[in-house]
Order: structure tokens, then sequence, then C-alpha cells
């Protein structure tokens, strides 16, 4: 039977088959429609109503009634459009099938070209346009920047090298402590060469299976040769060029495979002229020997932090978009800011630019600066001390740092003297500047390292001259251990001891697993061992009895300063001096 929503109700109820048959007899119909394929009847009664009525399969009644009362009976043939609807019907199942097997094919395919691919180096390639960067925006390493524009210069005009029967480098390589500019000056290459520039991190060929990697590395090369004469940039090589055979498991795991193939491809059997490979790590002394040898890395260029003069650059280049009030110098920060690099200085003047934004200003001062310089060195500041004993404390123990140093020779120079707290625990702070001269030539004193000991060991001699031996806190705790590295490297390595111009020990440095397990004892006696714990803590004492002495005669000096410390709470140089009497760095009136 046909759905009865088709039909139409008259008087809240569909009318039944008799009477239907007795409406067409009393002549209430004006016409029939018959519908043998769906077995009704289509009643179109005078009055507009229609309704359909299901009938039986060679109905007679229907038609006998309609011929006595001579009412119109119209047979309509519908099975033409019964075969158009179920054609349409399949040919739209046809399509959802069509559509459903080409998603699951394409789904298949992709999975199948990641696996096909995986192996498959995608290396971010820069064209000169889209590098902005340039070597006179990169500051404070002007020696590096000379041997990378030579460098530019061979890509640029090969032949000079070529008459004279020289070869382009294969390798470069960029050395220098986090935050120097290395990948700045790999930036500043890309955008002064001219020709392409593929960049990519070398943690990027290491994974998961054995020869990816290496697929990886043969993948690049490959694409490089296309496009030589051209620059690859790996970033961080240490990732994968780590001395072979260094720990447990042998020399069949992935990243050593994958320094195999890198060393094939930098100078191997197959020509790879045209194509220069550039380099950066801080971890140059962990590198694989093979790796550095000439004809790989040709060419290593130190990137050390930047001397005075260098930071003054680099300051210059990141004031350039912020609006520094007048009273700022520049080369005055350059000075407060030894051993900064060039990311720390960076943030030097974004952390100040925050600060002036935070207080509502429009130009930054040197007031945000200094804050700036703080947070960067000392961490965030804290609530101040509430009670007053534990501020003294405090106060002497500072005091006792800055006056035993400003009363050393060859010891640094006292720049500011604070008791506000910071987050970490510290309660109050002497900040030095260092000695330039010292920093940029690297080359230190006997002198000057005593002097360290002696002023490191200044807060605990402050406390036991006006506290006794009893009342000192776990406040040097901190310089205590500065204290024991620095001596224990002083007799271990420098030879500044009665035990003589020996290395004990090497420079400290990070050690594989496997050289850890196989070579865990010293390379010296037990009783040179003991020797020099001996000589360690006769330097810590006599540096601790030398601060005695210096702050000694000087108990009134260091009650005035400590009482304007505690009432101003911070101490700049001039007000330092001037409080203590002295008339130049170690000096007093």
């Amino acid at each position: 039977m046909s759905n009865p929503l088709f039909y139409q109700k008259t008087q809240g109820k569909l009318p039944s088959y008799s009477k239907v048959l007795s409406d067409i007899g009393n002549g209430e119909v004006d016409s029939l429609v018959l519908i043998p394929v769906r077995q009704e009847v289509v009643v179109n009664y005078k009055n507009g109503d229609s309704v359909r009525v299901p009938i039986l399969r060679n109905d007679q009644q229907i038609l006998r009634t309609a011929e006595a009362s001579n009412t119109p009976l119209t047979v309509k043939d519908i099975r033409g459009e019964a075969a158009i609807a179920g054609l349409a019907g399949n040919i739209g199942l046809i399509l959802i099938v069509i559509v459903g097997l080409s998603f699951l094919l394409k789904r298949s395919a992709n999975v199948a070209n990641r696996a096909m691919g995986f192996g498959r180096s995608q290396p971010r390639i820069k064209a000169q346009e889209e590098v902005p960067i340039r070597f006179e925006d990169v500051a404070g390493v002007n020696e590096a920047s000379l041997e990378l524009m030579e460098v530019v210069s061979f890509l640029r005009a090969p032949e000079r090298l070529i008459n004279l029967g020289a070869k382009v480098p294969k390798g470069v390589l960029l050395v220098g402590p986090p935050g120097t500019g290395k990948t700045l000056l790999a930036k500043a290459i890309a955008g002064e060469a001219g020709v392409p520039f593929f960049s990519l991190a070398a943690s990027e060929f290491v994974e998961l299976f054995v020869g990816v990697g290496a697929s990886r590395v043969r993948d690049l090369f490959r694409q490089a040769k296309e496009k030589a004469p051209c620059i690859i940039f790996i970033d961080e090589i240490d990732a994968v060029g780590r001395q072979r055979g260094a720990g447990i498991g042998g020399g069949n795991d992935e990243r050593e495979q994958t320094l195999n193939q890198l060393l094939t491809e930098m100078d191997g059997f197959a020509d790879n002229s045209g194509v220069i490979l550039l380099a950066a790590t801080n971890r140059a002394d962990i590198l694989d020997s093979a790796l550095m040898r000439p004809g790989r890395f040709d060419r290593r260029i130190i990137v050390s932090l930047p001397d005075r003069r260098g930071r003054y650059e680099i300051l210059s280049v990141h004031a350039r978009t912020r609006p520094l009030a007048e009273e700022v110098n520049l080369s005055d920060w350059a000075l407060r800011t030894p051993g900064f690099s060039g990311a720390e200085l960076a943030n030097l003047l974004n952390e100040a630019a925050i600060l002036t934004a935070r207080n509502h200003k429009k130009l930054i001062t040197n007031i945000e600066i200094e804050a700036a310089l703080e947070r960067i060195t000392l961490g965030l500041g804290s609530k101040p001390l509430q009670y007053e004993s534990k501020k003294r404390l405090i106060a002497y123990h500072e005091i006792g740092h800055a006056l035993v140093a400003s009363l050393t020779p060859f010891a640094d120079k006292v720049d500011k003297v604070s008791i506000v707290p910071r987050m970490g625990g510290i309660g109050g702070f002497t900040r030095f500047w260092p000695d330039e001269e010292i920093i940029d030539s690297g080359l230190v004193t006997k002198g000057y390292l005593f002097s360290k000991l002696v002023v490191a060991l200044g807060g605990r001699a402050a406390e036991i001259l006006v506290f006794g031996t009893d009342e000192v806190t776990q406040g040097a705790s901190g310089d205590l251990e500065n204290v024991s590295r620095l001596a224990r490297e002083m007799v271990t390595r420098f030879g500044f001891s009665s035990l003589g111009p020996v290395a004990l020990d090497g420079a400290g440095s990070e050690v594989f697993l496997g050289r850890d397990l196989i070579s865990t004892k010293p390379n010296y006696a037990e009783s040179t061992g003991k020797a020099i714990d001996a000589q360690v803590r006769e330097l810590a004492f006599s540096a601790l009895g030398q601060a005695l002495s210096l702050l000694g005669p000087k108990r009134e000096t260091m009650d005035r300063l400590v009482e304007a410390l505690i009432e101003e709470e911070t101490l700049n140089t001039e007000r330092f001096l001037s409080l203590a009497g002295i008339k130049d760095e170690h000096g007093i009136d």
C-alpha cells in the first residue's frame, strides 16, 4: 500500500473504501484516476477535495461502480517515471561508492608518499630577497664577519681563486658561546651571497629508524648540487657530529651512520664543488676529528663574546628601533655589561622597553635599563625585608664583600651594594665591574684569582667580626662553593700552589657515558689528592685571614656603611666610596 502521508484528509480522517464507493454511486465524485502500479485510485470530489485510496490488484468493483454512475475514469501509467527514479537512485549510489573509494585511495597514497619520503631531506630554501639581514646588521663580531665576507666573495667571483689554482673552502665552522650571533651571521650570508641558501638543524637528521638520517644527508646534498653554487647551513651540528665510538652500543647506531654519510658527502669520491657547508656549534670539543680535518671544515671561525666596543655597537644596533632618553649613554652601559653576549644585550634593551611601557613612559631611561640589568643578572625583585635583625645581618655581609674589594689590590671595582631581596632566595647582593682587560685577553694572574677568594670570603669575615664565630649564618654557602671551586682550579690546573707547576686535572667538561665508566679514577696518587685538599684549605684559610685583617681596623667605617645601607637599601659606586672615605679604587684618605 502507498504511504498514508500522500492522502489528503477529509474532515480530519481518511475515507474508507466503502465510503468512496458510496460517494461514487451518489454522484459526489467528479473524476477518478487509477494508478495500477501503485494499486491506488485518486478520487477527485466535486467540492474540490482529492484523496488517494488503496485498492486490490485487478479491482473490478470500483470500475463497475464508476461505469454505472458515469464517472470519468482515467488509467495512469507511471512505470517510466518509476524507472527513471530507480535509475537516478542507482546512479547516486554508484557516485557515493566512487567518491568513497577515491578518498580511501588518496589517503593510502599520502601514507605511501610519507613512507617513501621519510628518508628525504626537507631543508628551508631561502632566496636572497627573503632574508632582510646583511652584514651591517651584525655588530660586535667584526673578525668573524670579515672571514665570512671572504666566503661570500668566493661564491660571487670564483674565477679569482681558479686562476690562482686555489679551491673554494668546502666547509666553514662557526664556534662560540650561545648567543654570540652564529645563526645571525648565517642569515647575513644568506642575504649577501646571492646564491641558494639551504638551512636546517642537525637534529632533523636523527630519527628512530636506522638509515633515515644518512638518507636525508644524501638527499640534501643531491638537492644542493642541483642548485650549485649554494650554501648549506646546519645549526647545532654537534647533534650528529659527536665523536664516534664514545659511548656504549658500538658504531651501528643511527647518529654515527648519519655522521659517516656526512663525512662522505663533504669529501668523498663524488665531486662536491660549488656547495659550501656552513655549520654552527658551541661544543666544538666533542666533534669528531674526521669532521674537523681540512677538506671538510677548512675554516674554523671563532665567534667570541664581544668586547666593550663590540657591546657598544650591538647596543647601538638594537637601539635603532627603541626611543632612548638623551641621558642614556650606550657607552656607559657597554662598560657595565662585561661578559654579555649579543643575545643578552638585545634582551637587556627589550626588558627595558617592557618596563618603560609598564610605567607608562614614552622614553627609555637609565632607570629602566638599570632595573632590566638587575632582573637579568639577579632575578625579579621580592618584597622588602621586614625583620630589622635580618636586614642588619645581610647588610653587614654585603658591606663586608664591598669593603674588602675596595681594600684589596687586583680586586674588581664595586658597582652597587643592595639589601633589596630578589626571588630565588637572594637577600642582598654586591655587584662588581670585572676588569675589562682580563675579560678581553682571557689571561688572569695569581694575584687576581687570590683577590677573588678574599672578596668572596669578605661577607663571612664581616659576620665573624660583628657577631662572633658562633653566630655566623649559612648565607655564605654560595661564596664557600665558589671559593672551593676556584681554589681547587688554582691548585690542580694553574699551578698556583706549593705543589709546583703541574696540571693535575684537565679542563672541566662533560664526558660521555662510556668514558665515564672506563675511567673513574683521577690520574694522580691518593697521597697527591690529600696534598691537593690541604692546599685548597690553605688558600681558603689564607683568604679568610686576609679579609679579617682588612676589616678589623675598619669597624667604624663598616658600621657607618651598614647604617646608610639599611636606610637607603642601595648604594651605588659614588655613594659607597664617599661614605667609606675611599679616594681611589684601593686607597683610603
